[in-house]
C-alpha cells in the first residue's frame, strides 16, 4: 500500500444516508425510463484497462516523485505535508495536463503581437520611424498636397470672451482686419490678445495658436545644461556667496517669508571687481545651484549696426523670460552697453545708449518684471550710468575684492583637488607668496606647475614645481606689468 495515498473510512450513518440515496436515485431512474428519458451515465473507472499517460501525465508525475524524495529528506510533519507538496508544485512551473495548450496560446498570443507591432510601426529605432519599407509616401505627398498652407496673423482683440459666441479680431500683415471663430481643432482657452495664430486663407479661421517670434540669437542665450561649477568650488568669496543666496535663492526657495513681512525681495544685483575675482564663476555656480531657467548674455551680443536691432534683442529676451516660471539674467561685461549717456557730437555711440534705456525700461519700466532675478557683472562700475544703478533695478551692489590670504589658501586647495601632490604641500607657505593675486592667478599657478611635472616626467606635483610657477607666473606677471618694455628686452 502506498504511504502517500490517503483512504477515509465513512461512518455508519454516512452508510446510511449513501444507500438511501443510491435507493432513490435507482427508483428515479426507473421512472425516468417508464417516461422515456435517458438515464444519466455513471462514471465508473475501469479498474482493468487504465486509461494510458501522455507526456504531460507522465513529466507531473516525475515531478511529483523528485518533490517526494526532496520532502523526505527534511523532518516534516504528516500535517503539513500536503501544504509543502502542493506549494512546490506550484513554485515548479506548473506542470499539468494543460501546460503543453497553454504554452502553445501564449506563443501564438507572442507572434500576433510582435505582427501587430510591425503593422503599426512600432520598432526599436534611434529615429523612433517605422521601417522605411512601411512608409507610404504616396499618401503622404498627398495629403500634403492636399492641405492648404497657414497664414500667420496677430489676434487682437476678443470680443465676448468666455461665451459660445466669442469672436476674434485677427490682422494680417498689419493691412486687413478680420472679425473671425475658431477652427475645429482650436480651443478658446488657448487664444489670447496678442498672440500670434496660424489662420486658413478662405475663412480666416484660427486653426492653431502659434508661440511668440522671438530671434534665434536670443533663444541661443539660453543655458541648457546645468554648468557642473557649484559653491564648493569658489575660494575666497565666503561674503559674496551668503549675499548672492540671499537675492536670487531665498525668494525662490521661500517667497513665504516676504510675503508675511510685506516686502518685496531685490531683484537685481551687480557684481564688480577686478578681472579674475570670481564674478562669472559665481554666476554658473548659482546656475548650478538653482533649477530656475539661466540666460547668459554678453555685453557685446546686443550692439548691433542696424538702428533699433539691440533694444528689440532686449525687448525679446525680457519676453522670453517672462514666459518661464522663474528666470535668471545674467549680463556679463554690462559696461560694454550701460555706459553713462553723453553727447559727443557725432552719434556713433546713440544706438548703445538706446539699448541701455530699453535695459532700464525692462528693469523697472510700466509692466511687471515678474519672476526674474537679474544679475550684472562688470570691471568698470564708475563708468555705468546712474539710471541703471539706482534701487529698484539693482538693489545689491557686491564687491569682489583681491582674496586674503585664507582665501587663496582654500583655492589653492580647490584647483589641487583633481590633481596628483605630494601630501606635504604647504599651501600657506604658497599663498603666502602670491599676494595681491587672484583666483585665475592662482590657478595659472597651479597648471605651471603640472607643466613642470611633465617636463620632468613625473607622475607626481611636488612643492618644489609650485615655488618654481610662483616665480615663472606671479613675479614674471608683476615684472611684466611694471615694464612697458619687457616683451623687448626678453
Amino acid at each position: 500500500m502506498n504511504p502517500y495515498i490517503f483512504r477515509v473510512q465513512p461512518t455508519s450513518a454516512q452508510l446510511l444516508s449513501l444507500q438511501a440515496g443510491k435507493a432513490k436515485g435507482n427508483q428515479s431512474g426507473a421512472e425516468q425510463r417508464t417516461i422515456g428519458m435517458a438515464p444519466e451515465p455513471e462514471d465508473e473507472i475501469n479498474e482493468k484497462n487504465p486509461r494510458p499517460l501522455d507526456e504531460d501525465d507522465i513529466a507531473l508525475l516525475k515531478t511529483y516523485v523528485s518533490i517526494l524524495f526532496l520532502v523526505s529528506l527534511f523532518e516534516i510533519s504528516s500535517n503539513h505535508r500536503f501544504h509543502v507538496l502542493l506549494s512546490l508544485l506550484i513554485a515548479v512551473g506548473g506542470l499539468g495536463p494543460y501546460s503543453t495548450n497553454i504554452k502553445k496560446v501564449e506563443k501564438e498570443i507572442k507572434e500576433l503581437a510582435k505582427k501587430v507591432n510591425d503593422l503599426c510601426g512600432i520598432k526599436e529605432s534611434d529615429t523612433g520611424l517605422a521601417a522605411p519599407s512601411q512608409w507610404d509616401l504616396v499618401s503622404d505627398k498627398q495629403m500634403m498636397q492636399e492641405e492648404q498652407p497657414l497664414q500667420v496673423a496677430r489676434c487682437t482683440k476678443i470680443i465676448s470672451p468666455n461665451t459660445e459666441d466669442a469672436k476674434y479680431v485677427i490682422n494680417v500683415k498689419q493691412i486687413a482686419k478680420f472679425v473671425v471663430g475658431l477652427g475645429d481643432k482650436v480651443s478658446p482657452t488657448d487664444i489670447e490678445e496678442g498672440m500670434r495664430v496660424g489662420v486658413d486663407r478662405n475663412k480666416y479661421q484660427i486653426q492653431i495658436p502659434l508661440p511668440p517670434k522671438i530671434d534665434p540669437s536670443v533663444t541661443m542665450m539660453t543655458v541648457e545644461e546645468k554648468p557642473d561649477v557649484t559653491y564648493n568650488d569658489v575660494g575666497g568669496c565666503k561674503e559674496q556667496i551668503e549675499k548672492m543666496r540671499e537675492v536670487v535663492e531665498l525668494p525662490m526657495l521661500h517667497p513665504e517669508k516676504f510675503v508675511k513681512l510685506g516686502i518685496d525681495p531685490p531683484k537685481g544685483v551687480l557684481c564688480y571687481g577686478p578681472p579674475g575675482t570670481g564674478k562669472t564663476l559665481l554666476a554658473r555656480a548659482v546656475a548650478n545651484r538653482t533649477d530656475a531657467c539661466f540666460i547668459r548674455v554678453i555685453g557685446s551680443e546686443l550692439v548691433q549696426k542696424y538702428v533699433g536691432e539691440g533694444a528689440r534683442m532686449v525687448r525679446e529676451l525680457f519676453q522670453m523670460a517672462r514666459s518661464k516660471k522663474a528666470c535668471i539674467v545674467f549680463f556679463d561685461e554690462v559696461d560694454a552697453i550701460g555706459g553713462a549717456r553723453f553727447d559727443d557730437g557725432v552719434g556713433g555711440d546713440n544706438e548703445v545708449q538706446r539699448t541701455m534705456l530699453e535695459i532700464v525700461n525692462q528693469l523697472d519700466g510700466f509692466d511687471a518684471r515678474g519672476n526674474i532675478k537679474v544679475l550684472m557683472a562688470t570691471n568698470r562700475p564708475d563708468t555705468l550710468d546712474p539710471a541703471l544703478l539706482r534701487p529698484g533695478r539693482l538693489d545689491r551692489k557686491v564687491e569682489f575684492g583681491l582674496p586674503d590670504l585664507e582665501g587663496r589658501t582654500q583655492i589653492f586647495k580647490i584647483h589641487t583637488r583633481t590633481m596628483n601632490c605630494d601630501r606635504d604641500i604647504r599651501f600657506e607657505l604658497l599663498a603666502r607668496l602670491c599676494p595681491n593675486s587672484t583666483g585665475a592667478d592662482i590657478r595659472s599657478v597651479c597648471t605651471e606647475a603640472g607643466m613642470y611635472a611633465i617636463r620632468a616626467r613625473r607622475k607626481t606635483v611636488t612643492e618644489k614645481d609650485f615655488l618654481d610657477a610662483v616665480n615663472k607666473v606671479i613675479k614674471g606677471y608683476q615684472k611684466f606689468s611694471a615694464t612697458p618694455k619687457y616683451m623687448v628686452y626678453n
